[in-house]
């Protein structure tokens, strides 16, 4: 039985839209299994918002996008810096429809292409429509969704993430051992690996 590694993510962020594939790959190299679980950045609060940041503030936002693109150009990806400050919401909610309806896979892989090429607005209704509908879900469904089960659900996920010590994206929970950052995956990598080796050897002493 493969044990459960919870990632929480946001499509807005440019940094967990890069760690994207070295997450999804840990299913196979390391043999656990992925909750991915949305946790909607609220980045005036860390950034604040267009109208009151300072030069300094945009220095700092202009190298971050700078420095995911170089990540992404790694991969081959498309990352173009975003237009405005986004919420995101109903494209985190899409998340837990996805998943619910069984196309989640294709989703989160659609999400982050289509917003980071700017072909993707996760603000309006109606392009997130388009989106569950190009997966074969049912845009009314999900519209429902996000509007009631879906919005209770979201926000108890991030209260819970933030009690358990989560304050942003990609960041990773293994038996309570706390990762942030996609520049962790690799201590990741070796506390998934410690891990296995533990239970091995407790095997073999019990056989």
């Amino acid at each position: 039985m493969r044990k459960k590694l919870r990632v929480y993510t946001d499509y807005k962020s440019p940094y967990a839209f890069v760690a994207n594939r070295a997450l999804f790959s840990l299913e196979a190299s390391h043999n656990v299994e992925i909750e991915w679980l949305p946790y909607s950045l609220r980045i005036d609060e860390y950034l604040g918002t267009v109208e009151d940041r300072t030069a300094h503030d945009w220095r700092k936002v202009k190298y971050a996008y700078m420095d995911a693109r170089r990540s992404a150009n790694r991969q081959g990806l498309t990352l173009k810096g975003p237009k405005r400050i986004y919420v995101g919401y109903y494209s985190s909610v899409g998340m837990l429809f996805a998943q619910k309806h069984g196309f989640f896979r294709t989703y989160h892989e659609l999400v982050f292409e289509m917003f980071w090429s700017h072909h993707l607005d996760v603000d309006e209704l109606s392009e997130m429509r388009a989106v569950i509908e190009r997966l074969g879900g049912s845009a009314d469904e999900y519209e429902a969704y996000a509007h009631g089960a879906g919005k209770e659900e979201h926000d108890r996920i991030i209260q819970e993430a933030e009690a358990m010590g989560v304050f942003g994206v990609p960041f990773m929970i293994f038996e309570g051992e706390k990762f942030f950052g996609g520049d962790r995956i690799d201590l990741l990598k070796e506390y998934l690996e410690a891990a296995s080796t533990v239970i091995s050897n407790s095997v073999q002493e019990v056989a």
